[in-house]
């Protein structure tokens, strides 16, 4: 809001005194019910996230009501700066799946109501019945209400999913190769993976490592030759991962308990019965950094922090500590010397390989090798010593190191 008063500024405050108290009070209610899945400082990560992204959406629907309902010549306000198509819709779509649950819950409220007032007997609808409701209720909520918000906010001109299908089919030789690639390796992967769990002896830690070992084969590839289409698949898996959650905590039927089980084969210590965090924090820990290298590029590398930290490194530093390993980093820790040093080499191997290939597509390459060096150094050893959930941390560390 520009004013020539103090209100610009009391009005900044103000925003700035809310996005805390909402942060303290999610924090605080995240702590409580979901104990062992974060630390305080994975807590205060996911927290902030949360707040900053509710928060600018809601900061652009505040702006755009005071537009349509106050005139220009007495008061101008601006909010914001010019967005990518892809980044409204995921922006929308993620929002729009938060906030389903408590839509969902009101309905189920609603409907209870309604049983009980026919049968007194009648307490709760039949999983059935909460099937249908559940699928209707998302279908219209995701269809028409959030394209309808979004479109009101941004100003889209065109309903969001198809322009999606007009982004996949500009270029659909390319895209939906992609596409139909990334389908088989999850088929073949997830069904040969979960097998492995259920009649091996191979140790879960490694089995989750193979699933970052695919990110790798699912994610390099796409990020070298279609970057854009990778940041709108990065928001339609991370949709689906919520979805699929929802549809597992509320054991919606016919997917919920099935999906509950093959869940817990993959699970760990952060993990509960409530709530499965390991999935997110991969696919999150590789999206992060490319969304926020958006518009920069004289740190060519920085979109690749998530997965070289994640796939490459991490994977080769728990494999080779698992087998090889027997210097331990600290005494209370699992991680050994051997593991970190290879995983620093690993990535350092990489991206000796990486650099050629995208100095001769064209990006603009300002990095040197002895900070590249020290970046990847500093990462490993930070993994090797935090207590943190290194899925979500070392990817935004090493994105940070590097663009300094």
């Amino acid at each position: 809001m520009i004013s020539h008063t103090g209100l610009n500024t009391s009005l900044k405050m103000l925003w700035m005194l809310f996005h805390g108290i909402a942060a303290v009070k999610l924090i605080r209610h995240l702590l409580c019910t979901f104990p062992s899945c974060a630390s305080i400082g994975e807590a205060l990560l996911v927290t902030s996230g949360l707040v900053l992204y509710f928060g600018d959406f809601l900061a652009c629907t505040i702006a755009k009501i005071f537009e349509k309902l106050i005139p220009v010549d007495l008061v101008s306000i601006s909010y914001g700066i010019r967005r990518t198509e892809t980044g409204i819709i995921v922006q929308g779509l993620l929002l729009g799946l938060l906030l389903f649950p408590l839509v969902f819950k009101f309905i189920l409220h609603i409907y209870g109501n309604t049983l009980r007032k026919r049968d007194a007997r009648q307490r709760n609808c039949s999983d059935a019945a909460k099937s249908v409701l559940f699928c209707a209720s998302l279908l219209l909520f995701m269809v028409v209400a959030v394209p309808s918000w979004m479109q009101f906010v941004h100003d889209f001109n065109q309903h969001p999913f198809l322009w999606v299908l007009t982004f996949v089919f500009s270029e659909p030789l390319k895209r939906l190769s992609l596409c139909i690639y990334w389908v088989l390796l999850i088929v073949v992967s997830v069904s040969r993976f979960y097998n492995i769990s259920r009649s091996s002896k191979v140790e879960r830690i490694l089995l989750r490592k193979y699933y970052h070992l695919m990110a790798v084969l699912m994610f390099l590839p796409a990020l070298v030759l279609q970057p854009k289409f990778l940041d709108l698949a990065f928001g339609a898996a991370l949709a689906v991962f919520v979805a699929l959650e929802i549809i597992r905590i509320w054991r919606i039927q016919p997917l919920g308990e099935p999906l509950h089980q093959f869940m817990n084969a993959f699970t760990d210590h952060r993990d509960s019965e409530h709530l499965i965090v390991s999935h997110f924090s991969l696919l999150l820990g590789c999206a992060l950094p490319i969304w926020m290298s958006s518009g920069f590029n004289d740190r060519a590398l920085s979109p690749f922090t998530g997965i070289l930290s994640l796939g490459i490194g991490d994977t080769m530093a728990s494999m080779v500590g698992h087998k090889y390993g027997v210097l331990r980093c600290s005494k209370t820790g699992k991680k050994t010397v051997e593991g970190t040093a290879a995983g620093i080499t690993s990535v350092m191997a990489v991206c000796f390989v990486l650099v050629p290939i995208l100095a001769s597509m064209g990006y603009i390459l300002s990095q040197g090798w002895w900070s590249l060096l020290v970046a990847v150094t500093a990462t490993g050893l930070l993994e090797a010593y935090t207590a943190q959930l290194d899925n979500a941390f070392i990817p935004l560390v090493f994105y940070s190191l590097l663009c300094l």
